[in-house]
């Protein structure tokens, strides 16, 4: 399948799309926009049952107990929406984002068969139930298994990835039509912050009511579940998290996806081929750390473009350019144990999977002012 099936979405209407082209902050949440009730069954990898899962730093995260046993045309239904709800957020994302847009475009043109995601990501606010939970269960529900949890103490931060369910209808495409991605979801440890700071996202966050309910709704929509900051509020997180600022305006939006580059099938399945054609093609990528981040092991190769910025009107008058997402590539290197098999043989299984707290702390600078006002 063509990259151009990334960029379109089936699933909702004209109205919707005219929306995904507006600051999430010009978007409201009604009731003749919400989606089809989400199931709340968790297809469990394995044939297990889980009333409740829990993980080291108190997040947890509870399903109804279901048998693991569908139809075959159930668990196609229940992924066609589940896949038109990512497709969604993707269309969100990419009408937001021109670099992201452009970079698909550009890797396209060169390999053209399939552009398969490593991973998608979001940020939320660990407060009043905003947090890893409000999103993790769309996931959940469709299949998804948590995995390790990462902390990031310097930026007050942790966060927790789930990987795809092992089997699926769809086995070509691109995008959010091919491979199901892994999920990165991290939230900001509010409690840590200054009091001044915490006020201002309890504050909203307490107004957006049980917004948190419907934040993969949000996210699909483009669309703010708290009303917009003031200009003032804005400037004082900005001040102290980037993080925190970050999303006061931009909420479940996706933060980013990835480029999983060893899927590749011309010369940019090389991360380092893949940055300096991007960088030559007038590109900015983050710097922050080098150019390229590598694991300790030297398995997980990361790198990432600056993020966008978008206009953003705020209530007291001020309108301002704020970052929006970016776009990040990885290349997972073959485990040492399978070094031998031949690249015929070679499967997803047999690379480097996880994610490692020092690459993602310089990816987190993407959004950051430095790096938006770096020049190239």
């Amino acid at each position: 399948m063509k990259l151009s099936a990334v960029f379109s979405s089936s699933c909702y209407s004209s109205a919707i799309a005219k929306n995904a082209l507006q600051p999430p902050s010009l978007i409201t949440l009604s009731a003749s926009t919400f989606l089809p009730p989400l199931s709340r069954k968790l297809s469990c990898r394995h044939g297990v049952s889980y009333n409740r899962l829990s993980f080291r730093g108190n997040s947890s995260f509870s399903s109804t107990a279901v048998s693991a046993s569908k139809s075959d045309s159930q668990s196609q239904g229940s992924e066609s929406f589940f896949r038109d709800t990512l497709r969604s957020m993707e269309t969100v994302y990419l009408n937001r984002n021109p670099t992201a847009k452009s970079i698909l475009k550009l890797v396209s043109s060169v390999d053209d068969e399939q552009i398969c995601y490593d991973h998608l990501a979001f940020r939320t606010f660990g407060v009043n139930g905003y947090g890893i939970n409000s999103l993790a269960s769309l996931f959940l529900d469709y299949g998804y298994t948590p995995k390790e949890e990462l902390r990031f103490p310097a930026k007050k931060l942790k966060a927790l990835w789930f990987s795809p369910p092992n089997s699926s209808s769809q086995d070509g495409g691109s995008g959010v039509n091919g491979p199901l991605p892994r999920v990165f979801i991290s939230e900001l440890l509010v409690d840590q912050l200054s009091p001044r700071a915490q006020e201002i996202i309890r504050k909203y966050t307490k107004k957006s009511g049980s917004g948190n309910k419907y934040a993969a709704l949000a996210s699909a929509l483009g669309s703010l579940t708290w009303e917009k900051p003031l200009y003032s509020e804005f400037q004082q997180l900005a001040g102290e998290s980037e993080y925190a600022a970050w999303t006061i305006v931009n909420g479940y939006a996706l933060n980013h996806v990835t480029i999983s580059t060893h899927r590749l099938k011309s010369n940019l399945r090389n991360i380092k081929s893949l940055n300096e054609f991007i960088e030559k093609n007038g590109f900015k990528l983050n710097s922050d750390g080098g150019v390229l981040k590598v694991s300790p092991d030297g398995l997980l190769l990361q790198s990432s473009t600056v993020a966008d910025s978008m206009p953003f009107s705020f209530p007291d008058g001020v309108d301002e350019s704020v970052p929006c997402s970016y776009i990040e590539f990885a290349e997972r290197l073959v485990l040492p144990q399978y070094k031998n098999l031949s690249e015929s043989e070679i499967k997803e299984s047999h690379r480097r999977d996880g994610f490692e707290v020092g690459n993602a702390d310089k990816i987190f600078e993407s959004t950051s002012k430095e790096q938006l006002t770096r020049r190239a």
